[in-house]
């Protein structure tokens, strides 16, 4: 099932742009909480519940006002994306104005390679199994190249099975093993994450930070929003935050509960004492022979030496 849901979030990056995709990750943690309470019994506190309907409201906030990206007809024309020169204003559609002589998206994937090689060659040995952040770090920064790679490799899929092969050009390719060395290197580190730090704790600091990380790359990628309507990009906005208000309060929610004593702690206790008392009785001919030569003392104090 966990494969399953991978491909179906591929696939998702070819048909949607990921400035949607990404933030609906969070229906993924409610379905998940509503899925636990139905087949496992287990209970929604108020907070969870709370939680749960902000994410919905925050999702459905980001499918009505969340832009589309720019019409692709071949894979040539991501690469050209990622390569080109910065032309205009973060929140403006494509235009050839304001012509820049750096290229954006390179330069920050070249920051994000510096970052993570850093973590992982300095940061990650010292502090990384005390500080979740340094793991999520890793995770969200080589994530949000990872996602880009994702959808240029799912668009290319999507027009071969349309009847343009996509797969004689060399930027398929190169977009292939960029998807490999990145995709390697994000779960790895989530892994990591997984087993030193609580699921709930990573959850909601690898939703935030992956999110965040995505849509920067996704921005500086198609170089904006594609739109320039305020009121979309406010009703957007507000979406990504009532989706990491509704994580936040499911965390809390699922820290809540397990902070509650469990019904075993009685037995668990009783355990304890059995235990204390068996090491009482184990040690108590340490005791007795400590008795004994105190006792034996004396006797040697008055032997037949101290008579004359």
């Amino acid at each position: 099932m966990l494969v399953s849901g991978e491909l179906m979030n591929t696939a998702a990056y070819a048909f949607a742009p990921a400035v949607l995709v990404t933030p609906l990750g969070a229906l993924s943690v409610l379905i998940g909480s509503l899925m636990g309470a139905y087949f496992l019994k287990e209970d929604i506190k108020v907070l969870g519940k709370l939680g749960c309907a902000t994410c919905l409201l925050g999702s459905v906030l980001l499918v009505l006002h969340a832009p589309g990206d720019k019409d692709i007809q071949t894979i040539d024309e991501i690469l050209h994306l990622a390569i080109q020169p910065c032309r205009q204003p973060i929140l403006r559609p494509l235009s050839a104005e304001h012509t820049n002589n750096y290229v954006v998206f390179i330069i920050y994937c070249i920051c994000v390679a510096v970052f993570a090689g850093y973590m992982i060659l300095k940061v990650a040995p010292v502090q990384g199994r005390t500080n979740p952040l340094v793991y999520i770090s890793i995770c969200s920064s080589v994530g949000s190249v990872s996602v880009m790679s994702v959808k240029a490799f799912g668009i290319a899929v999507k027009l071969t099975a349309g009847g343009d092969n996509q797969f004689t050009h060399a930027s398929t390719y190169v977009f292939a093993l960029a998807l490999v060395v990145t995709t390697l290197t994000q779960m790895n580190y989530l892994n990591k994450a997984m087993s030193e730090f609580p699921a709930s704790l990573v959850n909601a600091m690898y939703y935030v930070g992956f999110t965040t990380c995505t849509l920067s790359a996704s921005i500086i990628f198609y170089q904006g929003l594609n739109t320039s309507d305020w009121t979309s990009i406010t009703s957007m906005m507000c979406g990504f935050l009532l989706n990491f208000t509704g994580i936040s309060l499911l965390t809390l929610s699922k820290t809540a509960s397990s902070c509650v004593s469990p019904k075993g702690s009685v037995r668990e206790v009783g355990m304890r004492s059995l235990d204390l008392s068996h090491s009482r009785g184990r040690y108590d001919h340490v005791r007795t022979s400590s008795l004994e030569i105190e006792h034996a003392r004396p006797r040697r104090l008055s032997g037949p030496g101290m008579d004359d």
